[in-house]
């Protein structure tokens, strides 16, 4: 049980329902070198550790997971220092080796993934020349060290009370394993680094791996739309999954299974920010700041030291504010506090010694007696030394090129609103100027910053002259507008939200039916409904022997056939050969039913003398192959074809890789070839531009896998397979078995058609019934089978089940020997 201390604030409103369990890389802690304590080190909290920060927002209990503070990194593994800092702190430590924390941290995070995530592509297979190369030996580093994490994760927690909350990417590959051991857990992530565009996220090559973990959790959280966007045409390009909106939630349809996508920036602190700023140590800085800096306007920048954070462009961009408004000179002054690099290497070392020599020749054009335009810090401050800096600041500048958490702007419009006043007025409105990088995760919620392109000197420079030129009730608006939306979301509102948000994705596990597939980093889940489960010779053997009418009807593409290609339909001779067996029992009634074209259909299978096709969504009929086709009785008007199938045509023009299937009793839109993010946008524009112009004709406008078809409100395979009985029925032979066997949405109106007939009087209500779905996916079907395969393997084992029955000895009930239900890899 996590102690009280573990939030360090005050107690939640919100009651205790479950343990909450955040995970991150490193503990909450501080580690004080110290002889004398048990293992060398004396241990506290961490104040300024954003895993304790956002567990103020959390109920109680919470318990941390994460590596030991880099100082005590090298302790070993010790279950009595980890049982005293789970009793003291409510933190439970993942012992990584050095070696294997080298490797997954400086190594894969810190040399690879963050770059990739900062939009820096490997422009070669190796690292030289500033190139990032993908070491499989370090990813499997990143996978062992995500394992250790899981491990520990596991000894706290129950799967059916307690919310796991993962952070960032060091622990990626974290929720797949988590829900390998766990299908039932409450899992959230929040990248807080970016996420890039598709096109880049796709050159790294675990790509599907990385995508597949983040949808094994149930929330993926982002600081801003453009990550959350880029994740989801990354799903969509990648994985083929689409996302959809709902009551203004996104969220992502995993094999049954909703993934939420979270978009809030992370707050900051304000209880901790308003006692620093109270302490006299922040008022004493803050009056000798100004003192320093008495008579010019103070701009500040507050940066790590990283290839990402854009402090040399800042500095060109105030050379050349100083070069277009000489006044400034002398006036203006520019405080670069550098924190320290987290990761040291060459790539920060260069970037410092670059920053240094930019500064000192821009000091050496501008600088006076007494006066530096640019001064920067490089020692590390104090908290309360650099809230001074805040507070004293007239404009805030933030030029990274790219940046994910960052919080600067938040914790300056605090210090300006509640910090000290040095040589103001008490009482006087509060005043402010930000100046940001439109590539910061925080720009989308800061409406009143000057938003600039950190890599254009210009803009940016423009971007300082304007804020300097703000007059003072410019400033305020500004100031009230960003206090507002930053007290009223800080990060106890981030955490709250979050886990409000868990709660709300995870509130069906426990009644939810999952089955496990694939292997390692390709584990996922699958949610089937209560009583759905895989077809086995088990399930539908018996029944087939015992019954002596039989109706076998089969989808075609995606069921008996696995495509090649666009062009190749063509049946195996396996197919071919199962089929001609199964209708050469007189008991069986076999067809294929399908949307294709009729011609095409019997063109395939010309081969099966004696198979029923039933075309184009049941529209045309026909009992075996030297049979007449059979339309439907049906007064059918298709002058709506004229009104589609221009509108259809603009579409194509309009979408690369489109194209029109034009059918006797329907038009098909394509766009499986098309761009899949565009492809999917369009089609849905486009069932709603014929939706609109259809609304009086008697059709139908349905969307399939990549496709959008129209055709008459009669047809379809429901109606058909309706009719099919019907027929039979008439001729004396009503069915007392059926297997309907499909796998997209035509084939869910077989599936009702057998389930929940409309007509009982022409339905044989004591007949088996087995309605079955090729692939994992909410169906109305009661089995499943994974892929065309199984389909025929299953038919295949019906047939040779019936010929061990007919072998002299085979006695009734006789167990089948071929079994089709394959383990999952």
């Amino acid at each position: 049980m996590a102690s009280p201390s573990a939030s360090d604030g005050e107690l939640s409103p919100f009651p205790v329902e479950a343990r909450r369990i955040v995970v991150t890389h490193r503990l909450p802690l501080r580690a004080e070198p110290n002889p004398d304590a048990p293992h060398g080190f004396d241990f506290s909290l961490d104040a300024d550790a954003l895993p304790l920060q956002f567990a103020r927002g959390l109920p109680r209990p919470v318990v941390f997971v994460g590596a030991l503070p880099s100082a005590a990194a090298s302790i070993p593994a010790s279950e009595e220092l980890a049982a005293d800092l789970l009793a003291r702190f409510a933190c439970s430590p993942v012992f990584l080796e050095p070696n294997l924390h080298t490797n997954f941290y400086d190594g894969f995070c810190k040399h690879y993934l963050w770059p990739m995530l900062h939009y820096l592509l490997p422009f070669t297979t190796s690292s030289g020349g500033g190139g990032l190369s993908f070491n499989a030996d370090l990813y499997r580093a990143y996978l062992t060290a995500n394992t250790q994490y899981a491990d520990r994760v596991f000894e706290h927690l129950n799967p059916d009370e307690d919310l796991v909350f993962i952070h960032d990417y060091h622990l990626f590959a974290l929720p797949t394993i988590l829900r390998h051991k766990s299908p039932r857990a409450r899992i959230a992530f929040f990248l807080h680094s970016p996420f890039p565009t598709s096109e880049l996220f796709r050159a790294i090559p675990v790509r599907e791996e990385l995508l597949r973990a983040l949808l094994n959790a149930d929330l993926v959280g982002f600081q801003n739309y453009d990550y959350a966007r880029h994740f989801l045409s990354a799903c969509a390009r990648l994985l083929g999954v689409s996302s959809h909106t709902h009551r203004g939630y996104i969220s992502i349809d995993y094999f049954g299974r909703d993934v939420v996508v979270k978009i809030l920036s992370v707050g900051v602190d304000i209880g901790q920010l308003r006692e620093a700023l109270s302490s006299p140590k922040t008022a004493a800085k803050a009056k000798e700041i100004a003192t320093r800096f008495g008579g010019r306007q103070v701009l500040l920048g507050v940066d790590d030291v990283d290839l990402f954070k854009g402090i040399d462009l800042k500095l060109l961009a105030m050379e050349r504010l100083l070069e277009s408004r000489p006044e400034l000179r002398g006036r203006v002054v520019l405080v670069q506090i550098n924190n320290p690099a987290r990761s040291p290497g060459r790539d920060t070392d260069t970037v410092r010694a670059e920053v240094q020599t930019t500064r000192d020749r821009i000091n050496a054009r501008f600088a006076k007696p007494g006066y530096d335009p640019i001064v920067m810090i490089d020692d590390p401050l104090t908290m309360h030394e650099k809230l001074a800096f805040y507070t004293s600041a007239d404009i805030c500048i933030v030029t990274a090129v790219r940046d994910g958490l960052n919080r600067i702007p938040y914790i300056y419009t605090v210090c300006r609103q509640e910090g000290p006043i040095s040589g103001g007025v008490a009482g006087a409105p509060r005043e402010s100027a930000i100046v940001l990088s439109e590539f910061v995760g925080c720009s989308t919620s800061l409406g009143g910053a000057v938003h600039v392109n950190p890599w254009n000197v210009d803009d940016v420079a423009e971007g300082m002259s304007s804020a300097l030129r703000f007059n003072g009730r410019d400033k305020q608006m500004r100031q009230e507008k960003h206090y507002r939306y930053v007290v009223t979301h800080d990060i106890a509102y981030w955490g709250r939200s979050l886990d409000q948000d868990l709660q709300r994705a995870g509130k069906d596990h426990a009644s939810m039916n999952f089955l496990s597939v694939g292997l390692a980093m390709n584990f996922r889940i699958v949610v089937l409904g209560p009583n759905f489960q895989k077809l086995s010779p088990e399930h539908i053997n018996p029944s087939y022997h015992r019954t002596g009418n039989r109706l076998i009807l089969l989808d075609y593409d995606g069921t008996v056939m696995m495509p090649q290609g666009l062009n190749t339909r063509y049946p195996s001779q396996e197919l071919i050969s199962v089929l001609n067996e199964l209708c050469s029992d007189p008991k069986n009634t076999v067809f294929v039913v399908s949307g294709r074209r009729k011609d095409e259909l019997a063109r395939w299978l010309a081969p099966c003398e004696s198979l029923g096709i039933s075309a184009e969504h049941g529209y045309f009929t026909r009992w075996s192959r030297d049979s007449p086709w059979e339309p439907p009785k049906l007064l059918v008007d298709y002058d709506w074809k004229n009104i589609v199938e221009p509108v259809m045509k603009h579409y194509c023009d309009v979408t690369d890789g489109s194209y029109i299937e034009a059918k006797e009793t329907a038009l098909v839109w394509h766009y499986e070839e098309a761009d899949p993010v565009f492809g999917s946008s369009q089609a849905k524009e486009l069932q709603d531009h014929l939706r609109d112009v259809l609304a009086k004709e008697p059709v139908s406008v349905k969307s399939g896998h990549q496709i959008v078809e129209v055709n008459p409100q009669e047809v379809g395979k429901g109606a058909a397979v309706q009719r099919l009985i019907a027929a039979l029925g008439a001729r004396g032979r009503m069915p007392d078995f059926i297997l309907c066997v499909g796998d997209d949405g035509s084939d869910e109106d077989m599936f009702k058609a057998i389930s929940a007939p409309s007509s009982k009087s022409a339905f044989p209500e004591a007949a088996e019934t087995f309605a079955c779905t090729v692939g994992n996916k909410p169906s109305l079907a009661k089995y499943y089978l994974e892929d065309p395969d199984e389909v025929l393997k299953m038919l295949k084992g019906l047939v040779d089940s019936s010929s061990a029955q007919q072998r002299p000895g085979a006695g009734e009930g006789l167990r089948p020997q071929v079994s089709f239900d394959v383990p999952f890899d």
